[in-house]
């Protein structure tokens, strides 16, 4: 069974928080501990429906986990607003504009990884 760090639970429940307080579509996370060198322990993914609501999501991340004491180690797409990744080293969370989602389809292509939906319900 993968070892659990109460940290990393911690960042990703803020992240996903922080997602679904901004109206994050399809929110899941996927666990990436048991496969070889995957780049991080988890990756959290959503999309929104407009550029300004990525990133808007994306904001949301970045205050919530500032408002804890984390800051991302790099982050990168937030001028185009079509993919946004932040990198928190053990959560990477990828906002995207919801066409780059359905292309880029990171769920198949860490398909091996577990699969979490959340939602605010």
């Amino acid at each position: 069974m993968a070892k659990k760090n109460t940290g990393t639970e911690s960042l990703k429940k803020l992240v996903v928080e922080a997602i679904l307080n901004k109206k994050g579509r399809e929110v899941v996370s996927l666990d990436l501990r048991k496969i070889n060198d995957a780049a991080a322990d988890y990756f959290i993914i959503t999309h929104g429906d407009s550029t300004t609501q990525v990133k808007a999501i994306f904001d949301s991340v970045v205050k919530d986990a500032a408002e804890k004491g984390l800051q991302p180690y790099h982050s990168e797409g937030g001028k185009n607003s079509e993919w946004i990744i932040v990198d928190f080293v053990d959560v990477v969370v990828h906002v995207f504009h919801r066409d780059k989602r359905e292309f880029y389809a990171l769920e198949e292509l860490w398909s091996d990884g577990k699969l979490t939906k959340h939602s605010d319900d």
